[in-house]
């Protein structure tokens, strides 16, 4: 529950989002509190919280505190991080781990399922991703030319934009956007869409632009730590989806293991 409201957060209107923060912010208190206490809480009304349940397709309050509590009653308790080096090292390990537990659930089996028949069936995946997510997009790429499938990555903006362009139908574009907003990315996905092209999100928010634009949206989220570092958990979470999905590749795709051993042992020459 609690990874939905932040994934549905910069979506919802300046009320939702004031009722989202002051859920977020003490869950487990919220499950004490009356709609009228969240209501007054929140600086809201009734109706923004009712309106609030509605965008998370709740039955009611009641509903999002039976939620809460079944969430908080299970959540492992967070670990102190205390100070300097050793306290900050606890502490992003701690969120990273939480982060990657957190996606198991998070992540809609059913749209992966589709989405890893849909590469393994492609005859050419053309991978996008700028800033932190360039190289989460190159490493897929490489992952998936190493068992046998025409995968690409461009590094350039400009070379992502014309070459998803020139996609032909039956080509996959996957998209990487922690946000979902990023203005070169979206280009470069309705480019690929314009051009008859599959297209896949891989990014933390259930509602941005680059979901609505594309066929099919892998969201996977995660809290990101107080800690400003460019290795943040949501990129760990992203990483662990691109890697499951090139597993399930490798079971789909006629002639992947024979792929990943040439890949192996041209990669083998390399080493000392």
């Amino acid at each position: 529950m609690r990874d939905r409201i932040r994934g549905l957060t910069p979506s919802l209107s300046p009320a939702g989002r004031r009722i989202a923060e002051a859920v977020m912010r003490d869950p487990a208190r919220v499950v004490e509190l009356t709609v009228t206490d969240l209501a007054v809480e929140s600086g809201t009304s009734l109706a923004s919280v009712v309106r609030f349940c509605q965008e998370l397709e709740l039955r009611g309050f009641g509903d999002l505190k039976l939620r809460l509590a079944a969430e908080t009653a299970r959540s492992p308790a967070a670990e102190p991080g205390g100070s300097g080096p050793r306290g900050i090292l606890q502490e992003v390990l701690h969120s990273s781990a939480q982060a990657l537990h957190a996606a198991a659930t998070a992540v809609d089996a059913d749209v992966f399922a589709r989405v890893a028949g849909l590469v393994a069936r492609s005859p050419h995946v053309f991978v996008i991703g700028v800033g932190t997510s360039a190289p989460l997009a190159q490493d897929c790429a490489y992952r998936l030319r190493s068992v046998g499938v025409l995968a690409e990555a461009a590094a350039d903006v400009h070379v992502q934009h014309v070459g998803a362009a020139f996609l032909r139908p039956g080509a996959t574009c996957v998209a990487v956007s922690h946000t979902g907003q990023t203005r070169e990315t979206l280009a470069a996905a309705d480019a690929a869409k314009a051009a008859g092209a599959d297209t896949v999100a891989v990014t933390s928010f259930h509602r941005s632009p680059l979901t609505e634009l594309c066929g099919h949206a892998l969201v996977a989220g995660s809290v990101e730590t107080r800690h400003q570092i460019e290795a943040r958990a949501s990129r760990l979470v992203h990483a662990a989806v691109l890697d499951a999905l090139h597993s399930a590749v490798v079971q789909l795709r006629a002639g992947s293991p024979a792929a990943a051993d040439l890949a192996a042992r041209i990669v083998a020459e390399h080493r000392i």
